[in-house]
């Protein structure tokens, strides 16, 4: 497997987002996170955003749609330029059409569960993602603490995925940092989202080759 790092912008200036992707030029994605103040309780930014910061980087924009409606919005995403969009288990009413759509805008197809969200009753839609992710914390706000309880729940889904046989990213989201970045990959997750542990470093950058050196230990 090989390690993607997606430092997320949720913990950067939301005042100089080009600033923050252009701190970044190693990343392998940028992770926005689109927040609704309804399916989470805050309100981040939206599609206009990201048409904007689509112009301002090379990087892939990651769209994680943390909002209660994915299945009317986050078609346009994938429209815009997104590299990726993701929606989330708990949200979606019609997830196959939605995740179909998402593809065939051209994008990457992601699939979000919440913590306590078990991923075994939606094994039979793994083959219409590209990227399966695990919240390893409560969805909503940056900087809170990992949640070790998830890391059973990581496993499991590596063992599907490698059941099923397809090239199926897993991604990890939340709490993401030197101290807990091993022990998500060695449970089978090969993307991680970091925020606070990129974006609060001094050197971005290097905060994310340190990353993706750790995550490549495991």
């Amino acid at each position: 497997m090989a390690v993607q790092i997606s430092p997320s912008i949720l913990s950067a200036d939301f005042a100089r987002l080009a600033e923050a992707a252009a701190a970044v030029p190693n990343a392998d994605w940028l992770h926005v996170d689109v927040m609704d103040n309804h399916f989470v309780p805050n309100l981040t930014l939206g599609l206009p955003v990201v048409e904007s910061l689509l112009k301002a980087t090379s990087l892939p924009l990651d769209c994680h749609l943390m909002i209660e409606d994915p299945d009317r919005w986050a078609p346009a995403y994938a429209e815009a330029g997104a590299g990726s969009v993701t929606i989330h288990a708990e949200a979606a009413k019609t997830p196959v059409r939605t995740l179909r759509q998402i593809r065939s805008a051209g994008a990457r197809a992601g699939f979000a569960l919440n913590p306590a969200t078990p991923v075994e009753p939606y094994e039979d839609l793994i083959g219409e993602v590209d990227m399966l992710l695990l919240m390893t914390v409560e969805p909503g706000f940056g900087g809170q603490k990992f949640l070790d309880v998830v890391l059973p729940k990581i496993r499991r889904a590596r063992a599907l995925i490698e059941r099923h046989g397809g090239q199926i990213w897993l991604q990890v989201d939340g709490g993401v940092a030197a101290e807990t970045i091993e022990r998500c990959a060695e449970a089978g997750a090969d993307v991680f989202v970091a925020g606070n542990a990129v974006y609060g470093a001094a050197d971005p950058a290097r905060a994310v080759d340190a990353l993706r050196e750790l995550a490549a230990k495991a």
